[in-house]
């Protein structure tokens, strides 16, 4: 069997992250853009809200079809296909820059321009096939652990990249930062298609082994978890798991928030706090790349606590309250740096948290249970940025800090969540008339 199959957990790992870190990237695609784009297209604050968060939609819904398709093939395949229209979409929105910015951007290619960021935003959504890629490579005692450096590289991007692209915006123009994009993102996907894997199981089945044998085989090989069967059979099982929607809930208010915040925050410290394009990529940058390096943490932890997966996300909800009530009431800069941080931290911690949770609360589906967690929990990178635009539009600069209040409820319903989880902690996440599936590792 060892001969069958290629790569290992580590190797596996490398992969997985390496792919996800240069398709999650597109979360900063406008947000560093958004003050050139609003000032040459005449936007108003709620399209330049819907704007920024347009790459979460794609990124956020297409993780659950795509995450159940690992249930099938494994997570190569859908992860490459997600990296290729996410390399057209970017492809496109460098030829509309090249030909048309600055001067003959108008209002009228508004449309476009939310369809090629919808297309770039694609790569997102490689989060979840990764998850269930690196779920089924290792087994759980080791998890937490192995997703959280998976997650907290990948989250790594949208911090760098908003970083970055004030610099190279001043050096190369706005065409020549998005073509820089482009090359990174090809080169990223070439090294994901040589390095990517697939867990034992999917390589024996690809081999032609039968089933039962191939799950022998990665059984010895050292696989513990193994998918439903197939894809609608994974997102059905997934689905019929209270606990399924329980961490979508949390994981909307964290996840969700962490790609909506990074979106939104180049936009609330220039125009609340007047501060500079570069300052505020600074800002943004520090509050992404914090929350991605403390999630690392944060798995770790999980791993470490007993009940730690329930703990350790009380304690980072109980962070978030206070980072976010902070923002809410800060009208100075020195007030809303520090509450920033404490949403990073507790965002990260939370984020890592979920992850521990999914194998866990549904194991017969893993697949299928990250699609639903990852696909809809992210959805809250496109609803959170109009949400706290529309804060504004109504209140004008005074409604920037009033937005963060949704943080506020989001963490609080998501703290009950987690109680219920942790005193239901052993009980059967489907109804009694439901079967659990046929596969239960």
């Amino acid at each position: 069997m060892k001969t069958a199959v290629r790569g290992t957990p580590s190797q596996a790992l490398f992969g997985a992250t390496l792919g996800f870190f240069i398709g999650f990237a597109a979360v900063a695609l406008f947000g560093p853009t958004a003050a050139r784009l609003q000032k040459i297209m005449q936007l108003d604050p709620l399209a330049v809200g819907v704007l920024v968060a347009v790459p979460a939609l794609t990124g956020s819904l297409l993780r659950i079809p795509f995450s159940a398709w690992v249930d099938t093939t494994g997570g190569r395949k859908p992860f490459l296909v997600l990296l290729g229209i996410s390399m057209a979409g970017m492809a496109g929105l460098t030829a509309l820059i090249a030909l048309c910015y600055p001067d003959r951007m108008t209002p009228a290619m508004y449309p476009l321009l939310l369809l090629l960021g919808a297309l770039s935003g694609c790569g997102i959504a490689t989060f979840s096939p990764g998850i269930s890629q690196v779920s089924y490579w290792f087994p759980q005692q080791r998890q937490g652990r192995a997703l959280a450096i998976y997650a907290g590289v990948g989250n790594l991007a949208p911090g760098l990249f908003t970083l970055l692209l004030p610099l190279a915006l001043a050096g190369l123009g706005l065409a020549g930062s998005y073509l820089a994009w482009l090359a990174l993102l090809s080169l990223g996907t070439m090294l994901y298609w040589l390095a990517g894997r697939n867990a034992p199981f999917f390589q024996l089945r690809q081999a032609g082994r039968p089933v039962e044998e191939a799950r022998r085989g990665a059984r010895e090989l050292g696989q513990t978890l193994f998918p439903a069967g197939s894809l609608k059979e994974s997102l059905r099982i997934s689905a019929r798991a209270w606990k399924t929607w329980a961490l979508v809930g949390v994981y909307f208010t964290t996840f969700g928030g962490f790609v909506a915040l990074t979106a939104w925050l180049p936009t609330y410290w220039q125009a609340f706090h007047g501060a500079s394009p570069i300052t505020a990529g600074l800002l943004t940058a520090a509050f992404s790349i914090l929350t991605s390096l403390v999630r690392i943490a944060g798995g770790v932890l999980s791993d470490q606590l007993h009940e730690g997966g329930e703990n350790t996300a009380i304690l980072a909800l109980l962070i978030m309250i206070v980072g976010a009530l902070v923002m809410t009431g800060s009208q100075q800069f020195e007030l809303a740096v520090p509450g920033e941080i404490l949403l990073a931290i507790g965002m990260g911690i939370s984020n890592a948290a979920v992850f521990k949770l999914v194998p866990q609360a549904v194991p017969q589906a893993v697949g299928g249970a990250a699609g639903w967690v990852g696909g809809l929990g992210a959805f809250g990178g496109f609803v959170l940025p109009p949400v706290m635009a529309f804060a504004v539009r109504d209140l004008g600069q005074s409604g920037y800090p009033i937005g963060f209040i949704v943080f506020v409820f989001l963490a609080l319903f998501s703290l009950a969540t987690v109680w219920v989880l942790k005193y239901t902690r052993g009980s059967a996440a489907f109804p009694a008339a439901v079967p659990a599936g046929r596969d239960n590792p």
